[in-house]
Order: structure tokens, then sequence, then C-alpha cells
């Protein structure tokens, strides 16, 4: 595997030779590969953000060069830069950089705009790329009318809208609350593992190194060191196997997850799980929908599980019309969808009390979702078999077992097909529950 962004002794110094002159980047080299999460992180003033404009082809290096793709900056003709600028690179800056007097489509619009497609070609992409970030219901109003983390937003969809295969970011939420601030983040953690796009960003918040996969440490204009937390680039050792903790039960239940949902993978634990979830919970509860109405609507219950949107603004926008960027359902739809998802999350946050109070809740909300009649003993044995599946004691498969099992050998006795809906209902709401 090639890197997308090669760096060779790179130095970028101000006023050169005159009283002023200042030394922003001293001789750097790196090289990142594709579809890797690279932040760049010190204090300020470190020469972060003079790299970041380097690899975009801002600043013009005093020494060295910078190759993307395979070509190098200083080899670029006036014409590939244009083309690499317009979709080969997505920048976001800490400062939004709307339009005012644009609409927000407009102001997505414009990367297309400059490329001179036909109107109806644009504002198509730009309604899909505002629907994918949750905004889709700004599209007619102005900027001043929207709050910062939505204007992120914006300009992360101004950003996406030609597709680059390389989004770098500079701060994008430096001006953002925290709650705004970890949606812009989890976009971008999205983008990466989702979308597979490279990510660069600048931060100089410790709080953000999580998210990388690789740490840029810069100092005095410097790389002063390296961190890695997940290796993304070609190696020629066998990559170490994390070993799961017994002692561990958040790592336990995850383990427990993977095996009920096979598509969850290692990599969608913490800021991805959110989507996932979401496309989960969608495929959990609907089945005859299109797939353009399933999309919208996984849109919308993302929003709703990042605590963006209540459940009656997730019922009004299902039952707006598609063109106007709803979901194009019929409100009576949307009205039980809403109402279904409510009892879910209320069942989710009840599993919060202690393992013996959540079981019992938990029994009585299946019993009553799936009309099941049960005498004393089949009651005592399904609370404490939900005990058991909450402390992440077992999983999916013992679970049903249990379930399915006569009561002569110990078990509740339910029938075959009830046992699946009761499992395939606790291990969605475990999914959910999990964090």
């Amino acid at each position: 595997m090639e890197p997308i962004i090669s760096i060779d002794k790179l130095r970028v110094i101000y006023n050169q030779g005159k009283s002023n002159e200042s030394r922003a980047l001293e001789e750097t080299n790196l090289q990142i590969f594709p579809k890797e999460y690279v932040i760049i992180y010190g204090p300020s003033g470190c020469g972060k953000s003079t790299l970041l404009y380097s690899i975009a082809g801002l600043q013009k290096p005093t020494y060295g060069d910078i190759t993307i793709s395979g070509k190098a900056f200083s080899k670029m003709t006036k014409r590939e830069k244009l083309e690499l600028h317009q979709t080969g690179i997505g920048l976001i800056f800490q400062a939004f950089y709307l339009i005012p007097s644009l609409t927000i489509l407009d102001n997505v619009c414009l990367p297309k705009a400059f490329r001179g497609e036909r109107r109806t070609d644009r504002e198509k992409d730009g309604i899909q790329s505002l629907r994918r970030f949750g905004i889709v219901e700004q599209a007619d109003k102005y900027p001043s009318q929207l709050s910062g983390g939505q204007k992120q937003r914006v300009a992360i969809a101004r950003a996406l809208v030609n597709r680059p295969q390389i989004v770098l970011a500079d701060e994008p939420v430096g001006n953002l609350d925290s709650e705004s601030a970890r949606n812009v983040l989890q976009i971008l953690k999205e983008l990466n593992e989702v979308d597979q796009q490279t990510i660069i960003m600048v931060t100089h918040n410790p709080e953000h190194l999580a998210y990388a996969d690789r740490v840029i440490h810069m100092r005095d204009g410097r790389v002063i060191k390296e961190e890695v937390n997940r290796e993304k680039r070609p190696i020629d050792d066998t990559k170490k196997v994390e070993t799961i903790r017994e002692e561990d039960p958040e790592t336990r239940e995850l383990s427990l997850l993977m095996s009920s949902f096979r598509s969850l993978l290692p990599q969608q634990v913490n800021m991805l799980l959110v989507p996932y979830k979401a496309k989960q919970l969608l495929s959990h509860l609907l089945s005859d929908l299109s797939e353009e109405q399933i999309s919208m609507a996984e849109t919308l219950v993302r929003e709703v599980l990042f605590h963006n949107i209540e459940s009656k603004a997730l019922m009004e926008r299902l039952d707006l019309d598609y063109d106007k960027g709803g979901g194009g359902w019929n409100r009576t739809r949307a009205e039980n969808f809403a109402l279904r998802l409510d009892q879910i999350l209320e069942q989710v946050e009840s599993l919060k009390k202690s393992n013996e109070e959540a079981a019992s809740g938990f029994a009585d909300y299946l019993i009553a979702h799936f009309h099941i009649t049960l005498d004393a003993t089949q009651m005592l044995r399904l609370r404490n078999v939900l005990a058991l599946r909450i402390g992440s004691k077992i999983g999916q498969t013992e679970l049903k077992k249990r379930l399915d099992m006569s009561q002569k050998l110990g078990g509740i006795g339910l029938h075959t097909q009830t046992a699946e809906k009761v499992a395939r209902e606790t291990e969605m709401i475990m999914l959910l529950k999990y964090s």
C-alpha cells in the first residue's frame, strides 16, 4: 500500500532573510496512508496548522515538497491543483466560512457551482449531503438562523459534497459547545470508518486523541513523537491480538453482542456504534418501506440516539414529504413508529437500574409486548435468565435456549417462535444499552 500523502523535508519560513524572519515549520518528514485517521496535536503556535495548510496546498513550502496520490505539488499544473482542491481534498475550518447571503443549500452546493454543474444536479447532491448529516430541514434557511453545531455540519456537508478522498480539518470543534463538538467528532469518525476517507485533523485538545489511528505530536515547528492507537500502515510483523479480560464486563458484553450481531465489528465501538445501532434498530422495526424511506428514517434515528431531536420531531419529519426533506411516511405509521421507538428507549433506560430491578421491569415489558402468559414459576425463571443476560453472564444463544427449554428441564417453556422474538428484542435493547 502506497502512502496517499508524502511529506519530504518540508520547511516553512515566513519573511525569510528579514529581521522579522519566523520559522513556522522545521524539516518535517511524514507519510499518511489511505483510510488513516491522523491527528496533528500540539499547543498553539507549534506549526500544526501550517503543516495542515501545506498539505492542502494553501501554504507554499520554503523548502521540501508534498506528494498527494503520487503527484508532487511542485510538479502539478494549475489545472491539476484546481482539480485536487475541488474533488480530491475537502477542507473543514474552525470558522465555518458560510456565505450569509446564500441559503444553506446554496452554501453546500458552492463547490459544484464552481465546477459548472447544472443547478438541478447540484441541488440533488446537496440535499443528499444535508440529509446525511441530519440538517436537510435547514436547506432553505440562512446561516444566521442556525446554531454553531448546525453551521459546522453545513460546512462538513459542503466539504464533502464532491466526495473527496482526503478530509482536512483545522480545529473543527473549536467554536462549538461540548455536545455539538461530540457530534462533529462522531461524524468525522464515521467518515473514516464507514466511508473509508482519509482524515487529518488538527487539535490542541487531548480529549480528541482517542479518535485517531495515529497522533503526530508537534512542538516548536517540529514533529517530536508519534503515538499509534490503531495501526493501519503496512507492517511486516504479525499484529498482536488483543485479549479479552474476563473481569471486564464491558468487554465481555461487547463479545456477546458481536455473537448476536454478526456484522458488528470491534472498530464500530464507541463513536461508530450509534450509526450501527440506528441501522440495526431500523431493520428491527421496519420491513416494507423503500430504501429511500428507510435511509431517511435511519438518519433521523441517529439524531434521536445522539439526543439531538425528540420523538415528536422525529414523527413530524417522517410524516413530511420526501422531496421536502422528510421521510415520506404516512402520519399513522410515523406516530406508531415514534411510539414504538419511545417504548424501546424507555426500556433501555430502565436497564440502568440494579440487575434485579431491571430484570423485573424488563420481564414485564416483554410479557406485555409479546402478549405472553406465564405462571409464577415461569415468571421467576424469566426474571432470573434476564438478570443473567443483563449482567453479561450469558449471550443470545443461551438465552434463547432457556426461553425455549421445557419447564421440566428447568426452562421457561415458551413457544419456539416466541422465544426467538423475545431473544431478538432482548439483544436489540442490550445493543442500545451498550456504550
